[in-house]
């Protein structure tokens, strides 16, 4: 067999191993809220995930090409394909490092940062293109405060117009109308994680010459969001833990405040083709909606927790990648 083509389906392992790890690292994002409040089941709730995951994946790909041409440009890179490995062996391994411990954070960043420090390693600050690192960036940063506000906002609404019903009877209908949020952010899940290693495997297509374009093939497209629908089918319950249940006591109309507003940061980045982090989306919107709720009843310990964790994947993940490239190759 060509050793380049057996290198390319090394690559390519390892990105549907990414994606698939990280269905289960994200599926809280879509379920906790839904599964903590007892609108669904935990098994109706992962295979409803698995499915929109899945739907959301096949029917967008603007972000891929974001991920496969933003950070450098592959058609430049002598070493494209150890870059690529190097940098999804460091992406899983702070995917399953965080999921070990139970912290909702970000495979998004993990993979940005990971990609940032491996080009830098491998082939020099100059094949960097810093502008579209730190647009993305920007893009990661903005997002979460962004779903804060909106799930704040969103919850206050809430708050004002249902302020004179019974409690019971309210959570009794947001229950029901839970089940369609966690559905929305499931899809709009789909349409942005899964998005990424579609883009890295056609980074690593253009890098080896198999293709002079971006445009995502059909195959990649399959494969990438039957990858994350496995992983989603699976479920990361110790990040449910946390997102469900230690930030806050979360009601129905609590969680479809929460699932509402990531859902319509995450879609709204997809439509723009920016590549966001869907665990910080539904994390600062559940803390906005806990805040709206009361203020007290929000533990921000854990929420700085999270924070420290956030902030520090890209620098960390961007390092474990030169390394690991300096270590391989």
């Amino acid at each position: 067999m060509d050793t380049s083509l057996l290198v390319l389906g090394i690559v390519i392992f390892l990105a549907l191993a990414f994606d698939f790890i990280n269905g289960f690292h994200d599926t809280a994002n879509a379920i906790a809220t839904s599964v903590s409040t007892r609108a669904l089941t935990p098994r109706r709730a992962i295979i409803m995930a698995a499915v929109m995951n899945f739907l959301g994946a096949i029917l967008f790909t603007g972000v891929a090409k974001t991920i496969g041409g933003s950070v450098a440009d592959p058609t430049k890179l002598t070493n494209g394909i150890d870059i690529v490995i190097a940098t999804l062996i460091a992406a899983i391994i702070w995917n399953l490092l965080t999921w070990w411990f139970g912290i909702p954070s970000s495979s998004s960043h993990a993979l940005i940062g990971a990609l940032a420090g491996a080009v830098y390693v491998g082939a020099g600050s100059e094949k960097l293109n810093w502008s579209g690192f730190i647009g993305i960036v920007e893009g990661l940063i903005f997002s979460p405060l962004i779903a804060f506000v909106i799930g704040y906002i969103v919850m206050m609404i809430l708050k004002y117009i249902f302020a004179r019903r019974s409690p019971h009877t309210v959570n009794k209908g947001f229950r029901t109308m839970q089940v369609i949020t966690a559905a929305l952010q499931s899809f709009t899940h789909g349409t942005n994680d899964a998005q990424k290693a579609m883009g890295i495997i056609t980074f690593a297509l253009v890098s080896a010459g198999y293709q002079d374009h971006l445009e995502v093939p059909m195959w990649v497209k399959i494969s990438a969001a039957t990858a994350m629908a496995l992983g989603t089918s699976i479920g990361g319950w110790k990040i449910i833990k946390t997102m469900g249940t230690k930030i806050f006591k979360i009601e129905p109309i609590n969680g479809f405040a929460a699932d509402i507003s990531g859902a319509s940061v995450i879609f709204t980045a997809t439509l723009l083709h920016l590549p966001v982090s869907t665990t910080h989306a539904i994390t600062s919107a559940i803390l906005g909606v806990g805040s709206a709720k009361r203020f007290s009843a929000v533990r921000w310990s854990l929420a700085g927790r999270i924070v420290i964790t956030w902030v520090i994947t890209i620098p960390i993940s961007a390092l474990l990648s030169g390394l690991i490239f300096k270590i391989l190759f």
